[in-house]
C-alpha cells in the first residue's frame, strides 16, 4: 500500500433495523463536522484493520465487538490527502454505550439515515453495506468538499 495514504475504519453497528450514527460536532478542525458517519478512526502502528475496528468501537461506543468481517473498501482522494476506509457492519456486540467526545451518538433507522447531512460519496457505499452486497472496492475523488468522481473496482 502507499506510504501516502492514511489507513481508517468506517464501522457502522447495527441493532434493529436502525444503524449507530455519529454526528460531528465536537472536534475542532474537523473535515467531518456538521455531518453524521458511522464510528471509526485511523488505524495505529502495527495494528491490524480489524484491531483498529475494534478498538474505535470502543474508544467512542464504549461497546465491545464479538465478530466482525470488513464489508468492503473506500479510497478518498482530495487535493490534501488519500484515505483507504474499511467499511464494516456489525451486529455482534454488547455493553452501554457512552458519551463521545467526537460528537453525538444516535440509533438512527435506516429507512431514514439518508435524511441525515452526510457525505455525498457515503450515499454510494452505504446501499452496498445495508444490502450486504459482496466485498467492493470504490474510489471516491473530492473536491473542495464535492464529490467529483466515483467509480468502483
Amino acid at each position: 500500500m502507499d506510504k501516502d495514504v492514511i489507513d481508517t475504519t468506517m464501522i457502522y453497528l447495527k441493532k434493529d433495523d436502525s444503524y449507530l450514527l455519529l454526528f460531528r460536532n465536537k472536534k475542532k478542525n474537523d473535515i467531518n463536522e456538521g455531518k453524521w458517519i458511522g464510528v471509526g478512526g485511523h488505524r495505529e502502528p502495527n495494528e491490524t484493520i480489524d484491531e483498529c475496528a475494534i478498538r474505535e468501537v470502543k474508544e467512542e461506543t464504549g461497546l465491545d465487538v464479538h465478530s466482525l468481517e470488513c464489508a468492503g473498501e473506500v479510497l478518498f482522494v482530495d487535493e490534501n490527502l488519500k484515505m483507504m476506509m474499511y467499511l464494516y457492519e456489525i451486529t455482534d456486540f454488547s455493553g452501554t454505550l457512552i458519551e463521545c467526545n467526537e460528537g453525538d451518538l444516535k440509533w438512527i433507522p435506516i429507512k431514514d439515515i439518508y435524511n441525515y447531512p452526510m457525505w455525498e460519496g457515503d450515499k454510494l457505499f452505504l446501499p452496498k453495506v445495508i444490502n450486504h452486497e459482496p466485498y467492493f472496492k470504490m474510489v471516491l475523488s473530492y473536491s473542495r468538499d464535492k464529490l467529483i468522481s466515483a467509480k468502483s473496482l
